[in-house]
């Protein structure tokens, strides 16, 4: 049967947010559709109402916590951003520590983005992560562009083909190594996906970053500019595995302000 913990039943706690954050911060309990399990999310209410929701994916070896508390600025920024968009912020477990976007991570966050728009009255879902988040990013937004109004990956990758840096995780995640179910692996790799990308897309990578090499990244940017979509792209030839904040809010402005730009000419999407 599927079950839901209501909103009310949520778990409040206090969080080493910074000072000038007011925003209730609420740690959700789900029971997942697709097992029956119990999952989580954080989420930080506007200190104004809103109707659009960022959510953030968090990286590998982390849990809904990194995107809510950190001070890496990835994490900062996007919860800077949200705050002064006045945007609820959304930071899930969606099957923590080893996500990597998997079939039951997939089923989570298509039911936690459904949960919203009926309790909240979210209008446009924004998504974003780093690293791992990243990639998890660009990969639920090529399965789900219907769900998604803008997406900001950084330091990710966009072809699970070709990536060999935690293959023991990917593949508990994803059901099996490459080798076996290399449909899977491609079903999930965003490069091979980029005419799903109906929505605006920014992404950062780094030339020195060996953790998730930025090449696949790149390649998709450049396929989609020359398909008429083109992305906000920052590489930093020198850069490593991390985004500055600087760069973080550049993307995350540039997809919601393309979104705007969209809704003002094409009422209704």
């Amino acid at each position: 049967m599927r079950r839901f913990f209501p909103l009310a039943l949520a778990l409040l706690v206090a969080l080493p947010v910074a000072a000038d954050d007011a925003a209730k911060v609420v740690d959700v309990s789900f029971a997942a559709a697709c097992d029956g399990t119990e999952q989580r999310y954080v989420l930080i209410e506007p200190t104004a109402p809103g109707v659009d929701v960022l959510i953030a994916l968090h990286g590998h070896g982390s849990d809904r916590w990194q995107f809510a508390t950190s001070d890496r600025d990835e994490a900062r920024a996007a919860r800077d951003f949200a705050r002064a968009r006045g945007m609820l912020f959304v930071s899930p477990d969606y099957r923590a520590k080893t996500s990597w976007m998997g079939p039951k991570a997939e089923a989570d966050l298509v039911q936690i983005i459904a949960e919203l728009k009926a309790a909240r009255g979210v209008r446009r879902v924004f998504l974003c992560g780093g690293s791992m988040g990243g990639t998890s990013a660009l990969t639920f937004a090529a399965l789900h562009p219907d769900l998604i109004d803008g997406v900001a990956a950084m330091n990710g990758t966009a072809n699970h083909l070709e990536y060999e840096n935690f293959q023991d995780a990917i593949a508990e995640s994803f059901g099996g190594p490459k080798s076996s179910i290399p449909d899977e692996y491609k079903k999930r790799s965003a490069e091979y996906h980029p005419e799903r990308f109906t929505m605006p897309v920014g992404l950062t990578t780094g030339g020195r970053d060996e953790l998730v090499p930025p090449h696949s990244v790149l390649r998709l940017a450049d396929v989609l500019g020359k398909i008429g979509r083109p992305p906000l792209l920052i590489h930093r030839e020198e850069g490593g595995h991390d985004t500055n904040h600087a760069d973080a809010t550049a993307i995350l402005a540039y997809v919601v302000d393309r979104a705007d730009s969209r809704g003002a000419q094409a009422p209704g999407r």
